[in-house]
């Protein structure tokens, strides 16, 4: 009855799709070995709740303070722990919030955003809300993953605005290198660098980029949060910290000031709770880094080199990737492993990889239901020889 009353960006097919339904049921019959956890609050990874409970509990919370940028010893407080000069770090609520402030504020309705493909699909909805369209540049694998800067440099158009990296990407765990970067900043256009998972390397490789901000010459806009840094997502602080030439710099931040002015939605108590939870994240940080690392080495042993699976290379984040063999479609494989083997895997065309047959499952999973669930990926793979 709304007819055109409603905007075409939140337009979407409520049908539940084939692997949803069948999670459903799978439920309802029983245990299912899900290995596509994300909350780490339900993942069995141990917290510092006295010190967490404690910095929630500051009596300065009880008065408002409306700052744009976020209250300045909660700014201080995410700069020692990133790297950063204060005065360019902006608080928002979320990652989110960040790509929607930086979307409004680089972007009119109809321009391009480059992605990488395959990538995180939350950025399709979230571009669609701002009127952004999005174009992929691949992203090639050749036994390790790296931006293919002629597809980067073809998807450009009159309308692209900047480029969006993610590093680790989610789900590939790929990093950023130098020389990619450099080829990014050459461009001359804004980069939009996720780095949520960039405190979780799985291995050493001194020609990544610890961080897009090492890119001088070019506007960098780095996003972080206490989501994955102190494995605290409820918490909802994120944060932009703004390099590059100082005045681009300073016009961009005159831009989200008058963005975030609008919304001012960090709430108090976690901004004045910032430095202590920021302090005591190692806690819960060391715990997510030795799973994830013990947890890529027992899919690697179950998986094996005698098995038609494989796991393709994944350099720090919480996912892997796993190819399967191409006898039948990932959906299916998916969907048998659910339904026969009680095993929950994301298909790779949930993250638009371009060729068939993957599965991606995260390393964050608790450890005996992780090793479960692998094992019986690794057998029913070795059902198809």
């Amino acid at each position: 009855m709304y007819a055109r009353a409603v905007s075409a960006r939140t337009d979407h097919d409520p049908t539940p799709n084939a692997l949803t339904v069948a999670l459903r049921a799978a439920r309802a019959r029983g245990r299912v070995l899900d290995l596509t956890a994300s909350n780490p609050t339900r993942a069995g990874i141990p917290y510092p709740t006295d010190a967490i409970l404690s910095a929630l509990a500051d009596p300065r919370a009880l008065a408002y303070e409306p700052e744009p940028f976020g209250l300045s010893h909660a700014r201080e407080a995410v700069a020692r722990a990133i790297g950063a000069d204060a005065s360019r770090v902006v608080l928002t609520a979320s990652t989110s919030e960040a790509y929607s402030f930086l979307f409004k504020v680089l972007c009119d309705p109809g321009d391009d955003v480059l992605v990488a493909q395959p990538s995180y699909p939350l950025f399709d909805h979230l571009a669609r809300f701002e009127s952004v369209r999005l174009v992929p540049y691949r992203l090639a694998y050749d036994g390790a993953w790296h931006v293919d800067l002629d597809s980067l440099r073809r998807a450009r158009t009159p309308r692209t605005r900047a480029i969006l990296v993610v590093a680790p990407n989610n789900p590939t765990g790929s990093y950023l290198k130098r020389a990619e970067l450099d080829a990014m900043a050459a461009m001359g256009l804004p980069i939009v660098s996720d780095e949520v998972f960039a405190p979780y390397p799985l291995r050493e490789d001194r020609a990544r980029v610890v961080t897009a901000l090492e890119a001088k010459d070019a506007l960098v806009f780095s996003l972080g949060g206490l989501s994955k840094m102190a494995a605290l997502p409820q918490m909802k602080l994120g944060w932009i910290a703004v390099g590059g030439p100082r005045e681009h710099v300073d016009d961009a931040l005159a831009r989200i000031e008058l963005v975030a002015d609008a919304f001012l939605s960090v709430g108090a108590p976690v901004q004045h709770a910032a430095g202590a939870l920021l302090e005591t994240r190692a806690v819960a940080a060391e715990a997510i880094a030795a799973r994830t690392r013990e947890n890529l080495a027992a899919l690697r042993a179950a998986i094996g080199r005698d098995s038609p699976a494989s796991v393709l290379d994944v350099e720090g984040g919480w996912y892997a990737t796993i190819r399967l063999p191409r006898t039948k479609p990932e959906e299916t494989w998916a969907l048998e492993l659910l339904e026969e083997d009680g095993v929950y895997v994301h298909p790779g065309h949930f993250f638009d990889f371009a060729e068939e047959a993957f599965v991606v499952v995260s390393l964050l999973t608790p450890r005996a239901d992780f090793a479960e669930g692998v094992a019986k990926i690794a057998a029913r793979a070795r059902a198809e020889m």
